[in-house]
């Protein structure tokens, strides 16, 4: 096994772990940095795919306190309000640093100013974006920048566990897999990041690439350490239907589309947004993908099983020239999203869930830190589209000063927890020493098992089925065989691997969703619809106790503003 010392380790390549990167070594250029990426830098990662763009405020009339009531009302009072307020002013500062000191070319007004457009549940059209390729953009100058200053690489390395000291008392390092090669990597860092982003790929419609498997979280889980509101799994209204043979099913139309003004209609046409909320197609991601899912429900579907987006009211010509990348998407896979209808159905897309952090992405761990869409609190109950780009260049540039600053303080390097190190490798080979088995009926079991049973719409029996579910399916793993030979590129190895990750992340959704007997936001209990006492509100906190999910819940702190308040009385009489 190859060992490596850093400084600092970072996993993951998206615009979190790019902008800890580039923050640290903007503290101390003197710092190794090591980037571990389970693609290739620059070519990877769910903020490459981001399409709408980057929420701040920014235009006359706006305001980051606006934002940030925006932010917590979407997120039905359950954010961490510290973590939102944070992110809603350094909004302000990253996006200056993306374009002035980056490079980022984002859309411009006639006269100058940043073109900001619609995105649903906010107050104000406060988007920042790139066409409708805002994330290569992001992402293409992060990657530029990282490149330029030499920062270490290991791409195509993928993270397995966090190991611990002896007395595991702080983290020590990360046990990773060269994939080029099939060999382990020991990586013992001062500072370790989690930033390898979220991916809710256990669901039969999803966004992220398949690669994504909720590896940090799982992780996470597996070095006992508890994940927050896990049980908010956020479903984009708008997936693309393209039919059952082809990955591109699931691919996000983005919410800009809706904001233009464009139409969801059942199969006979007709309108039904407005049956569900007064702002149509404009409201908040939970309640267009509960009433999608309502509206097929009623027998009022395509023949795919979802319903239509329609654009074409706003003219052809105007929707290819706002919409570029969204056209020829959908053009590769023979639709015309201009001139005609498109189906859509609800598709997994982001966790709101993750590991607890602190302002300064510290967590619970001595030398772990996090940012981005593996740590919980930021969203609460529902993500805002926008804010999500946003939450990872933000607290991924805190998490790099911070990490520079742990290590300039003196933090060293720790001695690992050898038999921790012996073990994950046992948990990590143990398929090669079973008979081979046919893993895509276990992740279309997966697939079936979620979407039913712990998606869009939940109740108590159905969460009951699952637990039953996901138990048989990690046995059937857990007896799973994959060939052995030449283990350089296994992708066999690799899907036992991400779906090992993908089902303990699935118990604790599911657990979570039990504890949660209440309505908020992603998280919708047919047999408990209504929200509860707001100013009552209390977050989940689930962790792996041998094997099984259990869960537990504390206060949400109203640091700021409590329910039934607003802090823009207050912003209006200065």
């Amino acid at each position: 096994m190859k060992r490596i010392d850093t400084d600092i380790l970072i996993l993951g390549a998206g615009g979190a772990g790019l902008f800890a990167a580039l923050h640290a070594h903007k503290a101390d250029p003197a710092l190794k940095i090591t980037i571990a990426v389970k693609g290739l830098l620059g070519k990877s990662g769910c903020t490459r795919m981001v399409q709408g763009g980057y929420n701040v405020a920014l235009a006359k009339g706006d305001s980051a306190v606006r934002h940030f009531m925006d932010t917590i009302e979407g997120g039905k009072w359950l954010n961490d309000q510290d973590l939102a307020w944070l992110l809603v002013h350094e909004a302000q500062v990253r996006i200056r640093e993306l374009e002035n000191e980056l490079g980022c070319f984002f859309d411009r007004n006639p006269d100058g100013t940043v073109h900001q457009k619609a995105f649903a549940g906010q107050t104000f059209d406060r988007t920042v974006h790139k066409g409708d390729l805002t994330g290569i953009e992001i992402v293409n100058r992060l990657a530029e920048q990282v490149w330029a200053r030499g920062i270490a690489r290991l791409e195509e390395h993928r993270a397995l566990a966090l190991v611990k000291t002896p007395d595991g008392s702080a983290l020590s390092g990360v046990l990773m897999l060269d994939m080029r090669a099939g060999n382990f990597v020991f990586v013992r860092a001062k500072a370790v990041l989690l930033a390898t982003g979220g991916g809710p790929t256990m669901y039969k419609y999803h966004t992220p690439s398949g690669d994504k498997a909720c590896d940090g979280m799982a992780m996470a889980l597996r070095a006992g350490l508890p994940l927050r509101d896990m049980e908010m799994v956020q479903f984009h209204p708008t997936g693309l239907l393209a039919g059952p043979d082809t990955r591109m099913t699931g691919t996000v139309l983005e919410e800009g589309l809706r904001g233009a003004g464009g139409w969801l209609v059942d199969r006979d046409g007709k309108r039904f947004m407005a049956e569900y909320d007064p702002k149509a197609e404009r409201a908040t991601r939970d309640v267009v993908s509960r009433a999608i899912f309502d509206t097929i429900a009623k027998g009022r579907g395509t023949d795919l099983g979802g319903v239509y987006l329609e654009m074409r009211h706003l003219g052809p010509e105007n929707v290819r020239r706002q919409f570029k990348g969204m056209v020829e998407r959908c053009a590769d896979c023979g639709f015309d999203l201009a001139g005609d209808r498109v189906e859509v159905v609800p598709t997994a897309h982001y966790m709101m869930g993750g590991l607890p952090f602190a302002p300064d992405c510290t967590t619970a761990l001595p030398g772990l830190f996090a940012a981005g869409e593996d740590t919980g609190g930021v969203h609460g109950a529902n993500r805002l589209g926008g804010n999500g780009v946003a939450n990872s260049t933000v607290f991924g540039g805190l998490a790099g000063a911070s990490m520079a600053k742990y290590v300039g303080a003196g933090a060293a390097l720790r001695a690992a927890d050898e038999t921790a190190i012996a073990q994950a490798i046992a948990q990590a080979e143990a398929p090669f020493g079973r008979k081979p088995t046919d893993l895509e009926a276990i992740r279309e079991k997966l697939f079936e098992t979620m979407w039913n049973d712990v998606g869009i719409v939940r109740d108590a029996s159905c969460l009951k089925r699952a637990e039953a579910s996901l138990e048989e399916l990690d046995a059937s793993l857990d007896a799973a065989g994959v060939a052995d030979g030449d283990r350089a590129f296994n992708l066999t190895w690799a899907d036992w691997l991400n779906l090992k990750n993908l089902v303990a992340v699935s118990k604790t959704i599911r657990a979570a969703a039990v504890a949660r007997d209440d309505s908020r936001g992603a998280h919708f209990r047919a047999d408990h619809p209504e929200a509860g006492d707001l100013a009552a509100s209390r977050y989940t906190l689930a962790t792996l106790v041998d094997g099984r999910a259990q869960v537990t819940s504390a206060p949400v702190a109203f640091t700021r503003v409590r329910p039934g308040q607003t802090l823009l009385e207050a912003e209006a009489a200065e």
